[in-house]
């Protein structure tokens, strides 16, 4: 910290945060609404949210604060077999 000022790669990491919680609880909402018009303006509102997290994260590759390993070529090939496997059953 700087002068008891958050720097920008704090910020953003608390943003981040923030809008992961903030994800999830518009997602519970929305999964337990019975009414179907504030089921869809939770989905409008998540969809946003989720948008505003996508953006934060992104910033926060490029500039190096949030790296993100390359998966390798097996594993891919073990989740896909994986997740196949669940639906031919």
């Amino acid at each position: 910290m700087n002068n008891g000022q958050m720097q920008e790669k704090e910020i953003l990491n608390d943003v981040l945060a923030s809008e992961k919680a903030v994800t999830g609880a518009y997602n519970a909402f929305a999964n337990e609404c019975a009414t179907p018009n504030v089921r869809d303006e939770f989905m409008r509102i998540l969809t946003e949210e989720h948008q505003i997290q996508a953006d934060v994260f992104d910033e926060m590759q490029k500039r190096g604060w949030y790296p993100t390993p390359a998966a390798e070529q097996q594993k891919i090939q073990q989740a896909k077999q994986k997740f196949q496997n669940q639906n031919q059953q």
